[in-house]
């Protein structure tokens, strides 16, 4: 594996060894070995240090293949450019499975697929029985949302297996790409639903047997319908082994204007910001706009909107910027101009780096709900918790591992939090876990000008090629 891999990091010292033809090769491999993590030894006929001085750059990234990738992969869309829908097991989204497919393969990967769609594309190391490096992302899209969300950190990690190919790279660990199932919550309401499975959540396993969307098609009907099919049992079998993976590195648009604002071409994630979901429901007693006065009312829509005035309240007041309440989603029935509303339903997003402050926030939601159904006379029918996931933390060796790469490419990184959640939230629970994060377009994400440019994305291959190197060899 050695020649291959100083072969590969060889391109790190590119700089100074084109600029000085006495360069060193002494300096040159101990560069190499602090990045490695081990002695460069030319024992066993390894071939003497070479210098690419005709890299224009440390890793060469095909920015303009990526980039074509991306657009095609984004024409896969039940709306009409710029904009891109692609939901769970649509017929868009088997389109979008059978595309990503197909570059894996290009690439030589092992090939498989789980029972609920998570598709993984291997590198077979070396030493094929240790843990494996692995990366990845998701393809779904909310409707009329962006081309680049989830799409960059599949398709930059292809690419950054291309990247370590051509390097002629062999892994000593197993590397692995995976095009998770469902991280939008999009068609069934549960995020993140391929890798919460693949980290032995039972509870969803048992929950899915019986999960319709909004058209009453149930889950195992609609994956049916994409080409798994799905048998009770079949649902355990996604779960992995906590050894299955030994490090996890997703990258990722950052969704957020940090990162363009001040520069700064990296962003290393340190923790993953706590999600919780809730369903809330009132029920009043309607009535003619016209005919019911003001005194005699009992509006389920009022209540709701009470509500959601008291969620930014309490989160405002928990005293920390890394809280964040959102009602993302209120409906009255019947939905008519002249009708008092009788049911009135919302659902809310409260998230925050710290699982504590982010549950006394839901308690207090809580709380104003039973008050508000009180002073308005209506019944609170419903207030369900769907998911309470405590936050993660980015593991120790992920994040060296990267900073090292950030370094040796010359690349500017800040630490910072992600507020949004990834695959990388669930993934920690079975993994030691890192996040990369590159500037998108004014934050801008969840919308068709979401948007990524060539040189961010090819930092972040870069990034993420070296990281997997690292941790491959170690």
């Amino acid at each position: 594996m050695l020649p291959s891999f100083l072969s590969l990091l060889i391109v790190l010292v590119v700089g100074a060894a084109a600029a000085d033809q006495g360069h060193d090769d002494a300096a040159a491999r101990r560069t190499i070995e602090e990045f490695a993590g081990f002695p460069a030894s030319d024992d066993g006929g390894a071939s003497p240090l070479r210098v690419y001085s005709d890299f224009a750059s440390p890793l060469r990234v095909d920015s303009d293949g990526l980039q074509r990738q991306i657009d095609e992969l984004a024409s896969f869309s039940d709306s009409p450019a710029p904009s891109v829908t692609r939901v769970l097991y649509s017929d868009r989204d088997v389109q979008a499975r059978r595309y990503i497919k197909g570059i894996m393969k290009q690439l030589g990967l092992v090939v498989r697929e789980d029972a609920v769609g998570n598709i993984f594309g291997r590198w077979v190391g070396s030493e094929a029985d240790l843990g494996a490096v692995a990366t990845g992302s998701h393809v779904d899209a909310i409707p009329f949302s962006g081309k680049y969300d989830g799409v960059v950190g599949v398709l930059g990690a292809l690419e950054a297996i291309s990247v370590l190919q051509r390097s002629d790279f062999q892994p000593k660990r197993s590397l692995e790409v995976i095009m998770f199932t469902s991280e939008e919550p999009t068609r069934f309401g549960i995020s993140c639903l391929g890798s919460r499975l693949m980290a032995g959540s039972k509870e969803l396993a048992q929950s899915l047997k019986g999960t319709f969307d909004n058209q009453n098609i149930s889950f195992v009907d609609a994956a049916d319908s994409a080409g798994y099919k799905i048998h009770p049992e079949d649902l355990h079998n996604v779960f992995l082994n906590q050894d299955t993976y030994f490090a996890f590195i997703e990258l990722h648009i950052e969704q957020g204007p940090i990162l363009e604002k001040e520069g700064v071409p990296i962003g290393i994630v340190t923790a993953i910001a706590a999600p919780a979901s809730i369903k809330v429901e009132f029920e009043g007693n309607g009535g003619h706009a016209g005919a019911v006065l003001m005194p005699a009312r009992n509006d389920a829509g009022l209540a709701a909107a009470e509500l959601a005035l008291a969620v930014e309240k309490h989160v405002l007041e928990s005293g920390s910027i890394d809280t964040i309440g959102t009602v993302g989603i209120l409906q009255l029935h019947p939905g008519a101009i002249n009708s008092i509303p009788s049911k009135s339903h919302l659902e809310i997003d409260i998230r925050d780096i710290d699982e504590k402050r982010r549950n006394d926030v839901i308690e207090k939601a809580h709380q104003s709900a039973i008050d508000i159904s009180k002073i308005r006379g209506v019944e609170l029918s419903e207030f369900k918790i769907i998911n309470q996931d405590p936050p993660a933390l980015s593991d120790k060796s992920v994040i060296n591992a990267m900073e090292i790469a950030a370094k040796q490419l010359g690349l500017e990184y800040k630490m910072m939090i992600s507020r949004a959640y990834h695959d990388s939230l669930f993934i920690a629970r079975i993994s030691p876990m890192g996040m990369i994060f590159i500037p998108c377009y004014k934050g801008y994400s969840h919308k068709p000008e979401e948007y990524a440019s060539p040189e961010d994305m090819a930092n972040g291959v870069q990034m993420l090629a070296l990281t997997m190197a690292k941790l491959s060899s170690e």
